[in-house]
């Protein structure tokens, strides 16, 4: 592309920053909106033109990147935007919503804006990994109609998996985070036993590292609860949430074990550990045994 396309970014939480951030790192003219406006403050020295309305942030925009709490307030913002979008413009929705409220989506964008490429598109990787452009982009939709988003993909993500027909990511995204979820209450499950028979996290990792089981994320994880120290890369209740999206979403799937792990972080949840890292978990497990 000789001109780069501009790009609106709406929810500016720890992922639609950083996608933000790194988007102005790369020279796009970018617009944000956040509903606390405070949020992308700290942006505006690189550039960010941060905007009072969704319809104000997408009006001049090529590509509009999705990237809000939840289903409900994803379809409120939208609805608000739509109107204003440019012709032809590129409607990313990269929060996890979950399956129904995807298609229900699509199927808005269809009816309202059928000149909307609409694609479904969201993210493998947390905070950091985001911050430094190192996630990868589960996308569906017309690849050929949306060419014009490769750059702003290849500016915020190390890669993209595309996935087919809009909506098929969406699917993919909860196979991926109940792996994660089933992944991170082993690991706290482990790590509890490994201490129970004297063993530190430490010597734990080191009897998995250069073997198939050291999984990078997992090294992350023991590192917080090694130190006690849970600064969220993922809230516990943002896992919880798509934890209950996954199983609202397979109708035929048997998974006992992804809803043994909910209701039991339901209570963590409760307990007052939501905002905390997932891997906090393991200290709920501590401190109720």
């Amino acid at each position: 592309m000789s001109q780069r396309s501009a790009v609106a970014v709406l929810g500016l939480g720890a992922m639609g920053h950083a996608f933000a951030a790194n988007l102005l790192k790369n020279g796009f003219t970018t617009r944000g909106w956040n509903r606390t406006k405070s949020r992308g403050e700290d942006l505006q020295s690189l550039g960010l033109h941060l905007t009072e309305t969704p319809a104000e942030a997408v009006k001049e925009a090529d590509v509009i990147i999705s990237m809000l709490a939840d289903a409900e307030i994803t379809e409120e913002v939208l609805q608000q935007a739509l109107p204003h979008l440019k012709q032809g413009a590129i409607l990313v929705q990269m929060g996890t919503i979950g399956v129904e409220a995807t298609e229900k989506l699509i199927a808005l964008v269809g009816e309202k804006r059928p000149d909307v490429v609409m694609l479904d598109a969201p993210v493998s990787g947390t905070k950091t990994p985001a911050e430094n452009a190192q996630i990868v982009v589960l996308a569906s939709g017309d690849r050929e109609k949306a060419q014009a988003v490769e750059p702003v993909f290849d500016a915020i993500s190390k890669g993209v998996k595309w996935l087919g027909k809009a909506g098929a990511a969406s699917r993919m995204k909860l196979v991926v985070n109940a792996w994660l979820i089933s992944m991170v209450q082993g690991l706290a499950e482990s790590t509890q036993m490994a201490e129970e028979f004297g063993f530190t996290p430490d010597e734990f990792w080191d009897v998995l590292d250069g073997g198939p089981l050291a999984v990078p994320y997992a090294k992350a994880k023991l590192g917080m609860i090694k130190e006690g120290s849970y600064e969220p890369q993922m809230h516990l209740t943002w896992a919880l949430k798509d934890a209950r999206l996954a199983l609202a979403a397979a109708k035929e799937s048997r998974l006992p074990g992804l809803d043994t792990i909910a209701g039991l972080w339901q209570e963590a949840v409760e307990a007052g550990y939501g905002e905390k890292d997932l891997s906090v978990i393991y200290r709920f497990l501590q401190e109720n045994r």
